[in-house]
Protein backbone atom coordinates (compact mmCIF):
# COMPACT_ATOMS: atom_id res chain seq x y z
CA UNK A 1 0.00 0.00 0.00
CA UNK A 2 1.44 3.62 -0.80
CA UNK A 3 1.26 6.18 1.96
CA UNK A 4 0.22 9.47 0.62
CA UNK A 5 2.92 12.15 1.08
CA UNK A 6 2.38 14.06 3.87
CA UNK A 7 1.71 17.31 4.57
CA UNK A 8 4.78 20.00 4.72
CA UNK A 9 5.39 21.35 7.93
CA UNK A 10 3.80 24.38 8.93
CA UNK A 11 2.92 26.22 12.01
CA UNK A 12 0.67 26.72 14.41
CA UNK A 13 -2.04 29.37 14.53
CA UNK A 14 -0.28 30.25 18.12
CA UNK A 15 3.04 30.40 16.36
CA UNK A 16 4.69 27.33 17.27
CA UNK A 17 5.91 24.83 14.76
CA UNK A 18 4.45 21.34 13.98
CA UNK A 19 5.50 17.88 13.13
CA UNK A 20 3.46 16.35 9.90
CA UNK A 21 0.59 13.99 11.73
CA UNK A 22 1.76 10.58 10.74
CA UNK A 23 5.81 11.70 11.72
CA UNK A 24 4.41 12.77 15.15
CA UNK A 25 2.87 9.33 15.79
CA UNK A 26 6.02 7.35 15.21
CA UNK A 27 7.99 9.90 17.40
CA UNK A 28 4.78 10.21 20.31
CA UNK A 29 5.02 6.12 20.02
CA UNK A 30 9.17 5.87 20.45
CA UNK A 31 9.05 8.63 23.21
CA UNK A 32 6.01 6.98 24.83
CA UNK A 33 7.88 3.36 24.77
CA UNK A 34 10.92 4.97 26.43
CA UNK A 35 9.18 6.35 29.54
CA UNK A 36 6.34 3.93 30.07
CA UNK A 37 8.66 0.59 29.85
CA UNK A 38 11.47 2.46 32.03
CA UNK A 39 13.82 1.75 28.94
CA UNK A 40 17.54 2.63 30.04
CA UNK A 41 20.41 3.17 27.96
CA UNK A 42 21.31 0.57 25.37
CA UNK A 43 17.93 -1.56 25.45
CA UNK A 44 16.70 -2.37 22.21
CA UNK A 45 13.79 -0.66 20.48
CA UNK A 46 10.86 -2.24 17.72
CA UNK A 47 12.46 -2.68 15.00
CA UNK A 48 11.75 0.28 11.96
CA UNK A 49 8.76 -2.62 10.32
CA UNK A 50 7.12 -3.34 14.04
CA UNK A 51 7.04 0.67 14.16
CA UNK A 52 5.42 0.93 11.07
CA UNK A 53 2.84 -1.50 12.24
CA UNK A 54 2.52 -0.32 15.33
CA UNK A 55 1.67 3.23 14.35
CA UNK A 56 -0.45 2.18 11.43
CA UNK A 57 1.85 4.23 9.21
CA UNK A 58 4.50 3.57 6.10
CA UNK A 59 8.06 2.77 6.90
CA UNK A 60 8.72 6.21 5.31
CA UNK A 61 7.67 7.88 8.09
CA UNK A 62 9.23 5.84 10.58
CA UNK A 63 12.65 6.54 8.61
CA UNK A 64 12.02 10.50 9.32
CA UNK A 65 10.49 10.13 13.37
CA UNK A 66 14.13 8.27 13.51
CA UNK A 67 15.82 10.89 12.16
CA UNK A 68 14.27 13.42 14.14
CA UNK A 69 14.49 10.80 17.74
CA UNK A 70 18.26 10.21 16.53
CA UNK A 71 19.36 13.60 16.03
CA UNK A 72 17.39 14.70 19.36
CA UNK A 73 19.86 12.22 21.09
CA UNK A 74 16.73 10.09 22.11
CA UNK A 75 17.91 6.99 20.11
CA UNK A 76 20.93 5.24 18.16
CA UNK A 77 21.06 3.06 15.30
CA UNK A 78 23.48 0.55 14.20
CA UNK A 79 22.97 -1.04 10.54
CA UNK A 80 21.99 -3.90 10.31
CA UNK A 81 21.77 -4.19 14.54
CA UNK A 82 18.49 -2.46 15.86
CA UNK A 83 17.48 0.54 17.15
CA UNK A 84 18.64 1.43 20.93
CA UNK A 85 17.86 3.87 23.50
CA UNK A 86 20.58 6.61 23.49
CA UNK A 87 22.96 7.30 26.51
CA UNK A 88 21.71 9.31 29.05
CA UNK A 89 22.73 12.73 28.92
CA UNK A 90 25.40 14.23 32.08
CA UNK A 91 23.78 17.21 33.61
CA UNK A 92 26.64 20.02 34.33
CA UNK A 93 25.97 22.85 36.87
CA UNK A 94 28.51 25.09 35.34
CA UNK A 95 28.27 27.78 37.91
CA UNK A 96 29.99 26.01 40.41
CA UNK A 97 33.83 26.54 40.47
CA UNK A 98 36.36 24.02 40.81
CA UNK A 99 37.35 20.82 38.96
CA UNK A 100 35.42 19.85 36.08
CA UNK A 101 34.06 16.62 37.63
CA UNK A 102 32.32 18.35 40.47
CA UNK A 103 30.29 19.97 38.37
CA UNK A 104 29.39 17.07 36.43
CA UNK A 105 26.31 14.46 37.56
CA UNK A 106 24.62 11.37 36.42
CA UNK A 107 23.05 8.02 37.47
CA UNK A 108 26.24 6.21 37.36
CA UNK A 109 27.87 6.63 41.23
CA UNK A 110 30.97 7.44 39.40
CA UNK A 111 31.82 9.34 36.28
CA UNK A 112 35.61 9.05 34.67
CA UNK A 113 37.24 11.28 32.98
CA UNK A 114 40.43 10.82 30.80
CA UNK A 115 42.41 14.05 29.75
CA UNK A 116 44.50 15.37 26.96
CA UNK A 117 46.32 18.37 26.78
CA UNK A 118 46.09 19.58 23.59
CA UNK A 119 48.26 22.68 23.51
CA UNK A 120 49.87 24.85 26.32
CA UNK A 121 51.13 27.93 24.75
CA UNK A 122 52.48 31.71 25.85
CA UNK A 123 50.98 34.45 23.68
CA UNK A 124 49.12 37.56 23.25
CA UNK A 125 45.12 38.03 24.62
CA UNK A 126 42.49 39.20 22.45
CA UNK A 127 40.53 42.37 22.92
CA UNK A 128 37.92 40.05 25.08
CA UNK A 129 40.23 38.41 27.06
CA UNK A 130 42.43 41.39 28.38
CA UNK A 131 39.13 42.92 29.11
CA UNK A 132 37.74 40.30 31.26
CA UNK A 133 40.91 39.94 33.20
CA UNK A 134 41.71 43.69 33.05
CA UNK A 135 44.95 43.75 31.53
CA UNK A 136 46.75 45.29 28.66
CA UNK A 137 46.73 43.88 25.29
CA UNK A 138 50.29 43.34 25.27
CA UNK A 139 50.75 41.43 28.37
CA UNK A 140 51.60 37.65 27.88
CA UNK A 141 49.24 34.96 28.85
CA UNK A 142 49.18 31.51 29.30
CA UNK A 143 46.83 29.15 26.83
CA UNK A 144 45.74 25.74 28.18
CA UNK A 145 43.30 23.48 25.79
CA UNK A 146 42.45 20.24 26.85
CA UNK A 147 39.95 17.74 25.84
CA UNK A 148 38.10 14.91 28.22
CA UNK A 149 36.94 11.77 27.31
CA UNK A 150 34.77 9.30 29.33
CA UNK A 151 35.74 6.17 27.14
CA UNK A 152 36.64 6.89 24.17
CA UNK A 153 33.99 9.49 23.55
CA UNK A 154 34.93 13.20 23.73
CA UNK A 155 33.19 15.41 25.97
CA UNK A 156 34.36 18.47 26.88
CA UNK A 157 36.82 21.04 25.37
CA UNK A 158 38.54 23.14 27.56
CA UNK A 159 40.46 26.60 27.04
CA UNK A 160 41.91 28.31 30.00
CA UNK A 161 43.76 32.12 30.04
CA UNK A 162 45.86 32.94 32.58
CA UNK A 163 48.03 36.24 33.18
CA UNK A 164 51.90 35.39 32.96
CA UNK A 165 51.93 38.32 35.74
CA UNK A 166 49.66 35.92 38.21
CA UNK A 167 50.56 32.65 37.13
CA UNK A 168 54.24 33.29 35.86
CA UNK A 169 54.65 28.67 36.08
CA UNK A 170 52.26 26.05 35.69
CA UNK A 171 52.82 22.22 35.71
CA UNK A 172 52.44 20.71 32.95
CA UNK A 173 52.59 17.24 34.13
CA UNK A 174 49.80 17.93 36.27
CA UNK A 175 47.04 19.22 33.94
CA UNK A 176 48.07 16.20 31.63
CA UNK A 177 46.88 14.07 34.05
CA UNK A 178 43.76 15.98 34.38
CA UNK A 179 44.11 17.44 37.60
CA UNK A 180 42.38 20.52 38.59
CA UNK A 181 43.79 23.78 37.36
CA UNK A 182 41.81 25.56 40.02
CA UNK A 183 43.13 22.83 42.84
CA UNK A 184 46.70 24.23 41.23
CA UNK A 185 46.14 27.91 41.01
CA UNK A 186 44.74 27.62 44.94
CA UNK A 187 47.56 25.21 46.13
CA UNK A 188 50.67 27.35 44.23
CA UNK A 189 49.46 31.37 44.18
CA UNK A 190 46.49 31.44 46.88
CA UNK A 191 43.80 31.95 43.89
CA UNK A 192 40.20 30.81 44.55
CA UNK A 193 36.99 31.51 43.05
CA UNK A 194 34.95 34.28 45.17
CA UNK A 195 32.88 34.62 42.03
CA UNK A 196 32.56 33.18 38.07
CA UNK A 197 30.59 35.10 36.22
CA UNK A 198 29.89 32.85 32.30
CA UNK A 199 27.95 33.61 29.05
CA UNK A 200 26.28 30.89 27.59
CA UNK A 201 26.01 30.22 23.92
CA UNK A 202 24.73 27.77 21.30
CA UNK A 203 26.06 27.23 18.32
CA UNK A 204 27.52 25.31 15.13
CA UNK A 205 31.15 24.03 15.98
CA UNK A 206 34.31 25.66 14.86
CA UNK A 207 36.71 23.80 13.02
CA UNK A 208 38.97 23.07 16.33
CA UNK A 209 35.79 21.80 18.14
CA UNK A 210 34.71 19.62 14.90
CA UNK A 211 38.36 18.16 15.22
CA UNK A 212 38.58 17.41 18.58
CA UNK A 213 34.74 16.76 19.46
CA UNK A 214 34.33 14.21 16.54
CA UNK A 215 31.51 16.92 14.80
CA UNK A 216 30.09 18.05 12.15
CA UNK A 217 29.37 21.40 11.15
CA UNK A 218 25.53 20.42 11.45
CA UNK A 219 25.53 19.58 15.24
CA UNK A 220 25.52 21.76 17.92
CA UNK A 221 27.78 22.91 20.82
CA UNK A 222 27.55 24.75 23.81
CA UNK A 223 29.72 27.15 24.89
CA UNK A 224 30.27 28.23 28.46
CA UNK A 225 32.62 31.59 28.48
CA UNK A 226 33.61 32.81 31.82
CA UNK A 227 35.92 34.70 34.13
CA UNK A 228 37.27 33.20 37.96
CA UNK A 229 37.71 36.48 40.32
CA UNK A 230 38.88 35.74 43.84
CA UNK A 231 38.30 37.38 46.80
CA UNK A 232 40.17 40.48 46.46
CA UNK A 233 37.93 41.48 43.16
CA UNK A 234 41.24 40.33 40.77
CA UNK A 235 40.22 38.10 37.65
CA UNK A 236 42.65 35.65 37.19
CA UNK A 237 41.28 33.19 34.90
CA UNK A 238 39.28 33.34 31.21
CA UNK A 239 37.77 29.88 30.41
CA UNK A 240 35.97 28.52 28.02
CA UNK A 241 34.23 24.93 28.03
CA UNK A 242 32.78 23.55 24.67
CA UNK A 243 29.84 21.13 25.21
CA UNK A 244 28.34 19.19 22.65
CA UNK A 245 24.86 20.01 22.39
CA UNK A 246 22.96 16.88 22.55
CA UNK A 247 25.03 15.09 25.14
CA UNK A 248 24.32 17.82 28.20
CA UNK A 249 21.92 19.03 30.87
CA UNK A 250 22.53 22.50 32.32
CA UNK A 251 21.34 23.83 35.34
CA UNK A 252 22.24 26.99 37.11
CA UNK A 253 21.67 27.13 40.87
CA UNK A 254 23.56 31.13 41.28
CA UNK A 255 23.64 33.77 39.91
CA UNK A 256 25.26 37.38 40.73
CA UNK A 257 24.79 41.08 39.76
CA UNK A 258 28.12 41.92 38.32
CA UNK A 259 28.63 41.93 34.54
CA UNK A 260 32.44 41.52 33.95
CA UNK A 261 31.08 39.42 30.44
CA UNK A 262 28.97 40.71 28.23
CA UNK A 263 27.15 38.43 25.45
CA UNK A 264 29.70 38.86 22.04
CA UNK A 265 28.54 36.78 19.07
CA UNK A 266 31.54 38.89 17.10
CA UNK A 267 35.45 37.71 16.56
CA UNK A 268 37.48 35.01 17.50
CA UNK A 269 38.16 33.31 21.34
CA UNK A 270 41.56 32.55 20.84
CA UNK A 271 45.37 33.77 21.84
CA UNK A 272 47.83 35.98 19.26
CA UNK A 273 51.53 34.35 19.23
CA UNK A 274 53.89 36.50 19.52
CA UNK A 275 54.98 38.04 16.40
CA UNK A 276 51.43 37.49 14.56
CA UNK A 277 49.32 40.08 12.94
CA UNK A 278 47.12 42.25 14.81
CA UNK A 279 43.88 40.80 13.95
CA UNK A 280 44.07 36.51 14.71
CA UNK A 281 42.51 34.62 11.58
CA UNK A 282 41.78 31.52 13.38
CA UNK A 283 38.22 31.20 14.57
CA UNK A 284 38.56 28.70 17.92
Amino acid sequence: MTEAAEPKRGRSRDGGSRRPLRYQRVYDLVVSLIEDQGLREGDQLPSTAELAEMAEVSVISVRRALDELAHSGKIVRHQGVGIFVAPQRLVSEPSRPGALLETLKGQRDEIELDTELVSLVVGLPNSKHAAALGIDAGEPVWEICRLRRMGRAPKVLEKAVLPLSLVPSLDEGRLAAGESLYGFLSERYGFTDDFVEQVFEVDQPNSLEREHLQLTAKDYVVRIRGVSVDATGKAFDSFQQTYPAREFLFYVSRATGRRLMEPDHSGSWSVRPFGSPASPASSD
